[in-house]
């Protein structure tokens, strides 16, 4: 099994390329409240790098449908990705991928759609119960998300089976600065788990 890898909240060019020439599967912006926060011109800038087999993740959180729509005219996400009950004044083309976000203590029905599973507040390095994720794992395709690093990614892999795993603050130097080698050492050590799944 193959384990989907996203990076969370890239501002730069060159923590685009870090995550690209790592291997990721998904590339996150973040049009929250947020030190990684960027706006819909940068991402676009940004996005524009990223090649069409990776996909570009616009992360928001408890965003206005107004908020949304000019996410979308202006940096054309393939997924967007906030918490799941926003959905239901948001008003998300056909052609956009939907994951919603269920946070530790909620219980997401089973769905065949993509779903991230994390701590009470995103990008702040919480881990979530393992063993209770992995029960939620067999629900869909789960991103397990919250306090994941190089040094735990690959337990967490194995412990939980998800999907994917979705990161941010593990692979930065500083508060929203991520770090090529970090980036690259989270993605090695989730690849080098899916032998054991």
């Amino acid at each position: 099994m193959s384990i989907f890898v996203k990076i969370c909240g890239l501002s730069t060019a060159e923590q685009v390329d870090a995550a690209i020439n790592a291997g990721a599967d998904a590339i996150g912006f973040v049009f929250a409240d947020s030190v990684r926060r960027v706006s819909p011109a940068t991402a676009a800038q940004l996005g524009a790098a990223i090649p069409a087999g990776i996909k570009k993740v616009a992360v928001m959180l408890h965003a206005t449908d107004e908020e949304l729509q000019a996410v979308l005219r202006e940096f054309k996400p393939d997924v967007l990705q906030t918490d799941a009950s926003c959905f239901a004044h948001l008003n998300v083309p056909d052609n956009i991928e939907r994951w919603p976000v269920f946070r530790e203590g909620d219980s997401p029905a089973a769905t065949d759609e993509t779903y991230i599973y994390e701590g009470k507040k995103s990008g702040s390095g919480q881990t979530v119960d393992w063993t209770t994720a992995a029960a939620i794992a067999q629900r869909g395709n789960m991103m397990l998300a919250g306090g994941l690093a190089a040094n735990n990614v690959a337990a967490a892999i194995v412990t939980v089976a998800p999907f994917g795993v979705d990161v941010s603050s593990a692979v930065e130097s500083a508060p929203g600065i991520k770090d090529a080698q970090l980036i690259n050492e989270f993605i090695k050590a989730a690849r080098a788990a899916e032998a054991h799944l």
